[in-house]
This record gives structure tokens, sequence and C-alpha cells, in this order.
């Protein structure tokens, strides 16, 4: 089981940039994918990214390729999630999962959650 924290978020303006982490518990966080998501008000839960176990891969959502950046670092048993350009449709409740399998794009597909963390983005 492991257990998982995010951080960073918070309120930008339109075109800056955040960097979000999300620590896990235990000594085997280099078994699970991670994944990011996020929620907005009165919508569902939607894929961001995720990264693999070694960190070699990496996949985004179309909405925000080429402006997000997933990271991890195994030694510190945390993954990033690098915002940059950010946009007032990007305001949501982000959220970091893991699951021991790598290629999952839906909510079902992930193990454990992080309890979130708010990213709100003003115009």
């Amino acid at each position: 089981q492991v257990q998982l924290v995010e951080s960073g978020g918070g309120l930008v303006q339109a075109g800056g940039s955040l960097r979000l982490s999300c620590a896990a518990s235990g000594r085997t966080f280099s078994s699970y994918a991670m994944g990011w998501f996020r929620q907005a008000p009165g919508k569902e839960r939607e894929f961001v990214g995720a990264i693999s176990w070694s960190g070699e891969g990496t996949y985004y959502a179309h909405s925000v390729k080429g402006r997000f950046t997933i990271s991890r670092d195994n030694a510190k048993n945390t993954v990033y999630l690098k915002m940059n350009s950010l946009k007032p449709e990007d305001t949501a409740v982000y959220y970091c999962a893991a699951d021991p399998r790598f290629g999952g794009v839906g909510a079902k597909e992930y193990s454990y959650w992080g309890q979130g963390t708010q990213v709100t983005v003003s115009s």
C-alpha cells in the first residue's frame, strides 16, 4: 500500500507556472506508475498525464501536452507535475495517483490517491 500527499498548489496568473509535488510513503515507490488527474467544479475527474516506474516513459492529455511535464525522483519517493503557460481552464483540484500498471488514463485504473491540491489560474 502507498499513501500520497500532494503539495504546491496555489493561485497563479494566466501564463504563469507552478510545480506540484506528490510525496509517497513506503519503500516500494519505484514499483508504481504514477498519474496526475484534475477535477474542476461540476466536472468529472480528468486525466492529465502519467509516468512509468523508472520515469523513462511519460504521456499526457492533449490539453496539456507541451505545457505540463511529469517527472519523478525515486530516491525521494516523489513525483512532480511542472505546469507552464497556465490557463484559466487549468483551474482544478489536482490529484496524484499510483498503480502498479503503467498506461492507464482512467481514474478507475489507479489504486491509490492523494487528497488533492487546489490550483487556481486567474485571467
